[in-house]
């Protein structure tokens, strides 16, 4: 324990300072800038994950503190909201565990908190962040306007013909207030989800790791109550304005949920399939070419929304076979 305490402190703020490092990276214009700044989690994610909840606070205050003395308090507020404080948040919750008889499960084991609730807190938490930063950057259809107008006099100057009516305007103007907002949110969603897993990787072969390794197939799910949150999204976007944009990352955020638990009820139903592999492929193609069959995948990832509980002996994980969940209807 006293050797585990001694290097809580360091660990915290060297991966402190590698988000800072990775965030700041993504500070400047580049191609990979939005992977960057996504992969400014994964060393709070990793340090909360194998450390424990203080090595975590530690690399968010040190990573906040360095980006707001080197760039300015703003960008360190952005990184916060919507990029560090989540991973912190969600190592948390993959710490937590309770026996798992208090729960009606088996004596002398300890129950996970389920990974569909993670994945709901995930997009709950993006959203909250994403409302922060638009408010401090007064994002709203007239400043979403200004931004289709700048682009439409780019295109002007590099095509003279090129001129559309008002209409067509009106309607780019409409439909950009609502698309930048639902992209960015579902965008994010699934890369700080990326960071999730992968951090659960490195610290599951590092042997550090408490939670046991989860079947993410059968596993991975969005929490029951998160489709109402979907459908009052929905509804929020026909109302217009402000409302309308917060309708619209609501839908982006927890859409993106439920596609990725789609995804992954398909990979749990086509096991053992003959056909499973090519349908998997076709499956990421086509959502990668065309919009409509992500469609699909959201509606079936609505349709599950069952709970899974992983369950390990009393005491620390180790590495080694895979826990079966227990279902949580």
């Amino acid at each position: 324990m006293t050797r585990l305490n001694s290097t809580v402190l360091p660990v915290g703020i060297l991966a402190g300072l590698t988000a800072a490092f990775l965030s700041l990276g993504a500070n400047t214009p580049s191609g990979l800038a939005i992977v960057l700044y996504a992969a400014s989690a994964l060393p709070v994610l990793i340090a909360g994950l194998g450390w424990g909840n203080l090595a975590a606070i530690v690399a968010v205050v040190t990573a906040g503190l360095a980006t707001g003395l080197y760039v300015s308090p703003t960008y360190a507020l952005l990184v916060l909201c919507v990029t560090l404080v989540p991973a912190a948040w969600l190592s948390h919750l993959a710490n937590l565990a309770r026996p798992a008889s208090e729960i009606g499960g088996p004596d002398g084991a300890m129950a996970w908190y389920p990974l569909s609730d993670i994945l709901t807190h995930l997009a709950g938490l993006v959203t909250i962040g994403m409302l922060v930063i638009g408010a401090m950057l007064g994002y709203d259809p007239d400043m979403s306007g200004r931004m289709i107008d700048m682009v439409i006099e780019t295109l002007k100057s590099q095509e003279p013909t090129y001129n559309p009516d008002a209409a067509t305007v009106v309607q780019m103007k409409a439909l950009f207030a609502l698309a930048l907002p639902l992209i960015q949110g579902a965008l994010w969603v699934m890369m700080l989800f990326a960071a999730y897993y992968l951090a659960t990787r490195i610290v599951s072969i590092s042997g550090r790791s408490l939670r046991p390794r989860e079947d993410i197939p059968s596993t991975l799910r969005m929490h029951r109550y998160a489709i109402f949150a979907f459908l009052i999204g929905i509804v929020l976007t026909f109302t217009g304005g402000i409302p309308a944009i917060i309708g619209a990352l609501v839908c982006g955020t927890f859409g993106a949920g439920f596609f990725l638990s789609g995804f992954a009820v398909v990979h749990f139903r086509t096991r053992g399939k003959s056909w499973r592999l090519p349908v998997l492929w076709l499956g990421y193609l086509s959502v990668a070419l065309f919009t409509v069959p992500a469609i699909f995948f959201l509606v079936t990832g609505m349709v599950d929304t069952r709970r899974a509980i992983a369950l390990s002996p009393v005491g620390p994980a180790r590495p080694g076979p895979k826990t079966p969940p227990s279902n949580d209807t």
